[in-house]
């Protein structure tokens, strides 16, 4: 508990560090701090249905990166999110489109899983690539989000292509209303309690089975797990799996919530996002309940930046990436003393 909240103290720590650094290049570029850190918490705290606006990019980022820190748990770098989560949403859109006319207590559940088995095959195949062959899971995965966003701009310019649409922006048939889980504000209780539900099941995985001891294991040292005769190959294609079904599960949730139907290049930032409320959370479930908030409500607070402070909305995608730099290089800014003091992690090469 002490190493667990020590790791979290610290990802806290370099989050202010990227706010601060950000709070200094955006003041020398001639824009104000401090209307940026009040922009932000107006956005994401303190303004009328902050919660819920926040609420709204929170809960399928959370569900993404459940998923996204089971897979790096057992070592594996799946940096495709993105593209599983659309694949999760073509994959449900298309069962929407087949089941048309169809009970919704019928058509949502089986276009969710249809979402979940697209987004679990977009990641079977870089890791079948990673365990057979050893091809670098990196690589695959990261060209696997260009290849979905191009099918994604095929299947709304072409087979779920909207007829009535004006032709500027691609796009599918909207879901129709009875099928649709939530409305634009993208809160309703049934995303409520899908995300409540995925949390609570990735915890037990990851925490109270053998599975998820073993996958933890392999992480940190994958030859002591071979020599205890488990099997490497079905651990890691089981974490792509779930890391594919879940980012597959929140793809089709934006579908049939907020959005409402495809549209190409939708929420472009959504898979990277993950990942690093992942690194942050410190590959903890918990954590990353806490820190998917904390970075919905800078999305949300996107909105409130060219009004307050006369920044760009893009301004929230520098203070992500600066979050990441700090995060991801957290290893060569901590002195020696204390690196040797926090336990070390190995991941399987």
């Amino acid at each position: 508990m002490t190493a667990r909240l020590l790791a979290i103290l610290r990802a806290v720590s370099f989050v202010a560090l990227a706010l601060g650094l950000c709070g200094i290049v955006f003041e020398f570029a001639g824009y104000s701090a401090p209307e940026m850190f009040h922009s932000i918490a107006d956005g994401a705290f303190t303004s009328p249905n902050a919660l819920m606006k926040s609420l709204r990019w929170a809960l399928p980022l959370v569900i993404t990166a459940a998923g996204v820190l089971v897979c790096f748990r057992c070592g594996y770098f799946n940096v495709g999110a993105q593209g599983q989560f659309y694949l999760g949403a073509i994959g449900a859109a298309t069962a929407v489109e087949l089941l048309n006319g169809a009970p919704a207590l019928v058509v949502v559940p089986v276009a969710m899983l249809a979402g979940m088995l697209a987004g679990a095959l977009w990641a079977a195949w870089p890791g079948i690539l990673r365990l057979r062959y050893g091809t670098d899971e990196v690589i695959t995965t990261l060209m696997g989000n260009f290849m979905a966003g191009l099918l994604l701009v095929y299947v709304t310019s072409g087979p779920l292509k909207d007829p009535s649409g004006t032709g500027q922006v691609t796009a599918s048939r909207p879901v129709a209303s009875a099928y649709r889980i939530a409305t634009s504000v993208g809160v309703s209780p049934t995303v409520i309690v899908l995300s409540l539900l995925v949390l609570v099941l990735v915890w037990l995985l990851v925490n109270r089975t053998a599975y998820g001891v073993l996958s933890s294991l392999a992480g940190r040292n994958a030859v002591m797990i071979a020599w205890q005769g488990a099997r490497l190959s079905r651990l890691g294609l089981s974490a792509f799996l779930i890391s594919g079904a879940l980012a597959g599960l929140a793809g089709s949730i934006e579908l049939l919530g907020p959005n409402g139907r495809l549209v190409s290049g939708f929420l472009p930032g959504h898979g990277f996002t993950a990942i690093l409320i992942a690194l942050v959370a410190g590959l903890s479930v918990a954590g990353a309940a806490i820190v998917s908030l904390f970075f919905g409500g800078l999305a949300a607070a996107s909105l409130y930046l060219p009004v307050i402070a006369g920044l760009p909305a893009a301004a929230i995608d520098v203070i992500n990436a600066a979050i990441a730099l700090f995060i991801t290089a957290r290893s060569w800014l901590l002195p020696d003393f204390i690196k040797r003091r926090l336990p070390a992690r190995r991941t399987q090469s």
